[in-house]
């Protein structure tokens, strides 16, 4: 049965994965004729956790959070949904879908060195090599565009987006042991009630000057979308894996969002793939591997 478990979480990362792949492209064209940044955040946490309140009621599913873990639930919001999500949406107005997707693959690195940090995992010579030579790549992303300076609209999407990716691996470390006394439904309608209450202030007003009636039907399902695969679907199955897997693993599936990110981008023609981020790609994905296969010696 654990084997089973285990095998079906592998599976809802990897959707999720895709999800979160295919957003990159999808978002960015939302943003910010249509929706700002600020305001698609809100509209995301709103429909999520709607969706997961009515789950429960629908399942009569309202465990008992113990008051020990108030914090970690706030922790896990705050980083997770208000941080996270806010930084990604901000970031990608003001970068593009392959930088994006480059840029979170730093995830597992920085996974394994808040682990560290949190629970003393222990970190050998080639998990820091794999950390020095991921850190290259993204900052070879971020400096390598003949921009340099915080003028440079790249420069600074790729800064929130780097630091999207920090609160993220934060989160998938912070919320794990909620997964192992809560169902994933409890952990993430607890975890989006904190990141709503944290959003709305720099949403509220952004979704309300929304011009809902100029928004072509198309943008419509792109918005639709967002809100039910990458927020409400691909958090309750990144969230069900986790419950059987360990953070690291779920984030060494992140190594598959940069393919499925540039494949849309460039089916939908807003983007290209020069050699510059070949080379800063190429430097990522060397740095986690190291880190990867580091981390089962």
């Amino acid at each position: 049965m654990e084997k089973q478990n285990r095998l079906r979480a592998h599976l809802a990362i990897i959707g999720a994965n895709i999800l979160f792949g295919i957003n990159y492209s999808i978002a960015k064209g939302v943003m910010p004729e249509h929706l700002k940044p600020g305001g698609f955040t809100l509209l995301r946490v709103i429909t999520a956790s709607a969706l997961f309140y009515l789950i429960s009621l629908i399942g009569k599913n309202f465990e008992k959070i113990e008051k020990s873990d108030y914090s970690r639930f706030i922790m896990a919001g705050l980083m997770g949904v208000s941080f996270n999500q806010m930084l990604f949406l901000y970031g990608l107005n003001f970068s593009s879908p392959i930088d994006s997707s480059i840029i979170s693959t730093l995830n597992p690195a920085m996974v394994m060195l808040i682990a560290f940090m949190a629970i003393g995992e222990r970190i050998s010579i080639t998990k820091i090599v794999g950390l020095i030579i991921g850190a290259s790549g993204a900052l070879l992303l971020i400096f390598g565009k003949g921009q340099i300076g915080f003028g440079s609209e790249h420069f600074v999407g790729n800064i929130m987006l780097f630091f999207n990716t920090l609160f993220y691996a934060g989160y998938l470390v912070v919320v794990k042991p909620l997964m192992g006394k809560y169902s994933p439904i409890t952990v993430m309608r607890g975890v989006f009630t904190v990141g709503f209450f944290a959003v709305l202030p720099f949403g509220f007003t952004d979704l309300l000057n929304t011009q809902w009636e100029n928004i072509p039907s198309s943008i419509y399902g792109a918005i639709i979308f967002v809100l039910l695969g990458p927020t409400f679907l691909a958090y309750l199955l990144n969230s069900w894996g986790l419950r059987h897997v360990q953070a690291t693993t779920v984030s060494i599936y992140i190594y598959s969002q940069p393919v499925i990110a540039t494949a849309v981008a460039a089916i939908l023609g807003q983007d290209t793939l020069d050699a510059q981020k070949v080379i800063a790609a190429i430097l990522v994905f060397a740095g986690v591997y190291l880190v990867s296969r580091a981390r089962n010696k």
